[in-house]
């Protein structure tokens, strides 16, 4: 690779988009201080804070993707995205990139195809384990399709697939010797049995309703509850940080603490939650969004249900949460099962590996 290259990244929407790219980034970075980084993302999307956050230069596509129900919205969708066609193909044409990098969102998909129209290289980061319409119609043309499931090679041509893991917080890759300091830092009591709540970057409705209607079933089980509610939702029910053995948080900076001194996660099945709970190895029961392009949050979950790695429930069952998380903690052998298989199938190297391939790709 060049001392000084050009990479353009593109992802956003989710954290789950947004984080990987942001770690490609960061190791690239690593090996070559020179190189000049632009995310690429959606004008209104989370990407365009957290991308300046982490320290890189944004720019914004005025894009969005196709409502999942009949609606007014989808009637500009053409125009936005002829318009963010162009306004990629002007950002190639003045950045000259010496690879696109993917790694899922709306912005992704007029980046990529302008770059591979252009015969830029372009890597496609698939997080799922059913990758959407977009990034099987992009992957004819790129380079290198870095996943984090088996099986991919039903989408994608085989030759290009390098499994490699998604790329998670480096603080999770060694959890030793912080359970201590992170129960401290929640005001937790040692003694008792933690539940950690996770509804994704965004927070889960569904979820929350959930964990407040069962909230007395679930103190009576002599837990204490870690509950990330999301931005949105956190109004409607901070007031629960008034309840022994409740702490509710809109937006956690310290996963790695969350997870050190959870004993069982409930979590959304986002691609890269899933990879970082592999890693932590906990109890999980997944609740798996049903609002996502493909429903792949849930054949992300079912891909670690067959490895008997991990429980899941339906939206739709979720009358049974409150018994299915009581079978659990009253299973040591579950649980240990469980933590055992999740383990198997873990990747924390997938960065270093992704950087790799990019590496061969540009020499």
């Amino acid at each position: 690779m060049k001392p000084s290259i050009k990479v353009i990244m593109s992802g956003g929407g989710t954290g789950g988009h947004i984080y990987p790219a942001i770690s490609i980034a960061d190791e690239i970075k690593r090996r070559y201080p020179k190189a000049e980084f632009l995310f690429v993302g959606a004008k209104n999307r989370m990407e365009m804070e957290k991308v300046p956050q982490a320290g890189y230069e944004i720019i914004g596509l005025d894009v969005a993707g196709i409502q999942r129900s009949a609606s007014l919205k989808n009637l500009s969708f053409p125009f936005k995205l002829l318009g963010s066609l162009k306004e990629a193909r002007k950002i190639m044409k003045g950045y000259k990139p010496d690879v696109v990098i993917g790694t899922g969102g709306f912005a992704s998909g007029p980046t990529l195809f302008v770059a591979n129209f252009s015969n830029i290289p372009t890597v496609i980061q698939e997080q799922n384990s059913f990758p959407g319409v977009t990034n099987k119609w992009l992957s004819k043309k790129a380079k290198k399709i870095c996943v984090a499931y088996d099986g991919l090679e039903t989408f994608f041509p085989a030759e290009k697939i390098i499994k490699t893991g998604n790329p998670v917080r480096q603080d999770l890759i060694s959890m030793d010797g912080k359970r201590e300091e992170a129960i401290e830092s929640f005001g937790l009591n040692p003694s008792k049995k933690t539940l950690a709540v996770i509804g994704g970057s965004l927070g889960s409705g569904k979820i929350n309703e959930t964990v407040n209607r069962n909230l007395d079933q679930l103190l009576d089980l002599d837990l204490q509850i870690l509950w990330q509610t999301g931005n949105y939702y956190f109004e409607k029910y901070k007031h629960h940080n008034d309840t022994e053995g409740v702490t509710t948080l809109s937006f956690i900076k310290r996963m790695d603490f969350l997870y050190a001194a959870s004993d069982f996660i409930v979590s959304r099945a986002g691609a890269g939650t899933i990879s970082e709970l592999c890693i932590v190895g906990k109890p999980v029961i997944f609740i798996p969004s049903p609002n996502v392009a493909e429903d792949h949050q849930t054949k992300n979950a079912l891909a670690l249900v067959k490895e008997e790695a991990a429980i899941m429930l339906k939206e739709s069952e979720l009358e049974g949460f409150n018994q299915t998380l009581t079978s659990l903690i009253d299973d040591k052998k579950l649980q240990e099962q469980l933590s055992e298989n999740i383990k198997k199938l873990a990747l924390p190297n997938a960065t270093k590996t992704i950087v790799d391939e990019i590496e061969k790709l540009i020499k």
